[in-house]
């Protein structure tokens, strides 16, 4: 049994016959995830993320999270309470709100998805901030989330990236705003090919040969934890494991995989990490060591070690109303658009118009006072 999870987590293909029924389900589910997404973003999105961040990026930042909240609770309502997806929790419990920087093994595409199962369930769903891509901020809509929600888009090019993490992180410092800043170390989701070459690098180089993850790149998480230490009250270290194969980005949306995911938490004080980039990046390939391992484990028994009784079931009666909340207020800003007053075309035109150009660019209208602050300096150099 322990060996067919296993080898079925790692090598099994999505199987992309779906049943009538799961295709017009799934069909029902993105036209309602776009859709909510558009009105959220410019309903909500625009005047708390861009309007009110001219008088105020704290607040701005938690208005935007408070909103963004019930949109993406829609996900994991899809997950566990619609798709009937088994979520395993396991290892430390975690308080609410805390600021965090959480670092994961990357088993496939959809791995960052479930955080927000997590974050649900500790009040903060909407204050996960993602290092990713830079592509996928080019993706309809979502790009335009993505931007407005502060993701990290990379380039995968040290000598690129290292200046606009630092310059990014450094308007995050505020102990004031929520913050959970996730990445995957391993830069890339695991493949058997590049185990291989991971394992043979290790070997080359005198690291630790790992199986199960690849060996983490540490410059990314040595520049998130040194910009943010003394701003963070904790470190999680999150490990994934997937019954009985990884699932792809559909297999969530027509509810074919997962049937179950484990989740196994590890919460470190970030005085317990050394602060040296020495340390620091010794620290990191020691906590894939211990992944690897318990990964090794998950695969032979199917479990992480002492499962259960850490988090608590989501409620569907709250979520199912938030559920509504959302689509009611997405009817009806869709009928006010079509239907209402012209203002209400051209104020969608011009919001679709401002995110296209916000993200393409990568702008973010400064606060008032900063802004006249930094044109009096400019007038006085």
């Amino acid at each position: 049994m322990g060996k067919a999870i296993a080898k079925g987590s790692k090598n099994v293909k999505p199987d992309c016959t779906f049943s009538r029924i799961r295709l017009v389900r799934g069909v029902i589910c993105l036209l309602v995830l776009f859709s909510t997404a558009l009105t959220m973003l410019i309903f909500c999105g625009f005047p708390t993320g861009v309007a009110l961040r001219l008088f105020s990026v704290h607040y701005s930042r938690r208005t935007l999270s408070f909103f963004f909240g019930s949109w993406l609770a829609l996900w994991p309502f899809l997950f566990e309470k619609i798709n009937g997806t088994k979520v395993v929790f396991s290892g430390d419990r975690v308080p609410p709100e805390e600021r965090v920087l959480l670092i994961a093994n990357h088993r496939t595409e959809v791995d960052w998805m479930y955080f927000w199962d997590l974050a649900l369930r500790k009040g903060r769903v909407g204050d996960i901030k993602y290092i990713l891509k830079s592509s996928l901020m080019k993706l309809p809509v979502f790009g335009w989330a993505f931007h407005l929600l502060e993701f990290i888009p990379v380039e995968r090019k040290w000598e690129i990236d290292e200046v606009k993490i630092r310059r990014i992180l450094s308007t995050l410092r505020d102990p004031r705003d929520p913050l959970w800043l996730a990445l995957f170390p391993e830069g890339t989701d695991y493949t058997e090919a590049k185990c291989e070459r991971s394992r043979k690098f290790a070997a080359e180089n005198g690291f630790p040969v790992l199986n199960n993850v690849l060996l983490p790149k540490t410059k990314g998480f040595i520049s998130c934890l040194t910009e943010l230490r003394s701003s963070l009250d904790a470190v999680y270290d999150v490990t994934i494991g997937y019954k009985t194969r990884c699932p792809s980005f559909l297999d969530n949306v027509y509810g074919v995989e997962p049937s179950e995911v484990h989740i196994h938490i590890r919460r470190i004080i970030p005085n317990h990490i050394p602060t040296e980039e020495k340390g620091i990046s010794a620290w990191l390939i020691e906590a894939f060591e211990f992944k690897d391992r318990l990964l090794g484990e998950f695969y032979s028994k199917g479990n992480f070690p002492n499962e259960g009784g850490t988090e608590t079931d989501l409620s569907s009666d709250r979520n199912l109303m938030n559920c509504l909340a959302v689509i009611i207020f997405t009817v009806t800003c869709t009928y006010l658009t079509l239907f209402g007053s012209v203002w209400f075309k051209i104020y969608v035109s011009l919001v679709c118009a401002y995110m296209t150009s916000a993200t393409r660019f990568d702008l973010r209208p400064l606060p008032l006072v900063e802004a006249v602050k930094t044109m009096f300096r400019i007038r006085k150099s």
